[in-house]
C-alpha cells in the first residue's frame, strides 16, 4: 500500500495529486470535482489523427449539466473531418473521454 501512496505523491500529474489516487482509478465524478474545484472553464479532448499528429477538440464549459453530459456521452463529431479514411456518408462519430488519460 505504501508503494501506491508514494507513486501518487510523486506523480507529476496534478490530477493524480489533487484526487490522491492513481489515474487508472479516475471516475467522472473525480473529473467534475477537479474541474469545479479549480475553476476550469475549458476541457480539451486530445487524440492522434489519421496523419499521426496530435489533435485537440476544445469545449467551453457553460454549466455542470453540460460537463456531465460531455464526460458521460462524449460529443458528436464529423468523423470524415477528423480521419481522412472515414467515409463522409457514414461519418457521424462520438468522441468519448478515457478518464484515466486525464
Amino acid at each position: 500500500m505504501l508503494k501506491i501512496e508514494e507513486e501518487v505523491k510523486m506523480n507529476p500529474n496534478r490530477l493524480v495529486q489533487y484526487l490522491d489516487k492513481p489515474a487508472e482509478d479516475f471516475t467522472k465524478r473525480d473529473l467534475i470535482k477537479f474541474i469545479e474545484g479549480n475553476g476550469i472553464r475549458m476541457v480539451n479532448f486530445r487524440y492522434v489523427g489519421g496523419d499521426g499528429r496530435l489533435k485537440s477538440l476544445n469545449f467551453v464549459i457553460q454549466n455542470r449539466g453540460q460537463l456531465d453530459r460531455l464526460l458521460s456521452t462524449g460529443e458528436r463529431v464529423d468523423g470524415s473531418s477528423l480521419f481522412s479514411f472515414v467515409d463522409a456518408a457514414a461519418s457521424d462519430l462520438y468522441v468519448i473521454p478515457r478518464f484515466k488519460t486525464a
